[in-house]
């Protein structure tokens, strides 16, 4: 009979870990694309070079290539990835509550992100910019005060501009063809954002120019859900991108991509 319980008992705790490893293993952000044979990547749509729809309706840039690169070394094949559109005010809540497994979409590394979201290394650094009518006799980011400034909600442009020009008047834009539209239509007198991101809208239009100062160093990575769940996708990813250094990948994208 004791022996029959001991057995019973065993038995129960067999079940209990298997149990318990499955589900791990079932919350494991990397054994997910696996099992699934497909990346979900958030990207930009509207944020030439890194993310945009080209005149084909094609989404491509920078960002785009690179979630194409880390789809071909974890499953093989470019191609097995879908995206989806994000903008910054909507790109960590959509990675919180799992509608993508990364996001791919200039998000630059801040301490307050890091309490929510974990973070690759940085693929691409970049700087803060100011975009302005050529006519606008703006000149600095000191000429900022008093005017009327336009930033993207969600991003770090905000923060930096009320310390660097605090008495700049900000204008809040949920995307940056929004935001940019507003500046041609006269309702703002610049507007501030990474450098690479401005230079799309520079490079199509020569009314616009950038000022050439950069006010920060704004290093891009790729954001994970935080926790256990994507300690090995961030670990994979992570040796992507080292591979990808070290064997110039990144700078054949910045040189295709970035050009200014």
């Amino acid at each position: 009979m004791k022996n029959k319980l001991l057995i019973v008992i065993a038995s129960c705790f067999v079940i209990l870990f298997a149990g318990c490893a499955k589900k791990e293993n079932n919350t494991d952000t990397l054994n997910t694309i696996i099992k699934r044979g497909k990346i979900i990547v958030g990207v930009k749509y509207d944020t030439k070079p890194f993310g945009y729809m080209n005149e084909k309706q094609q989404l491509v840039g920078f960002d785009v290539d690179l979630a194409k690169y880390i789809a071909k070394s974890i499953l093989g094949d470019e191609k097995k990835i879908e995206f989806k559109p994000v903008t910054p005010s909507n790109r960590i809540s959509l990675l919180s509550s799992g509608q993508v497994d990364m996001i791919i979409a200039t998000m630059t590394i801040t301490s307050q992100r890091k309490e929510i979201i974990d973070f690759s290394i940085p693929y691409y650094v970049a700087g803060q910019a100011v975009l302005v009518p050529k006519d606008s006799g703006i000149e600095s980011i000191q000429d900022l005060n008093g005017k009327r400034v336009i930033i993207i909600f969600g991003s770090t442009a905000e923060k930096n501009l009320r310390l660097i020009a605090p008495d700049a008047n900000i204008i809040g834009f949920k995307t940056y063809t929004r935001g940019y539209s507003a500046l041609k239509q006269g309702k703002a007198d610049a507007m501030t954002s990474d450098d690479t991101i401005l230079i799309g809208f520079a490079l199509c239009d020569h009314s616009v120019k950038i000022l050439p100062k950069r006010y920060t160093k704004e290093p891009y990575a790729i954001g994970f859900k935080k926790g256990p769940i994507s300690f090995r996708l961030k670990n994979e990813v992570d040796s992507i991108l080292e591979r990808m250094k070290n064997n110039g990948e990144l700078t054949m994208l910045k040189n295709k991509w970035v050009k200014y």
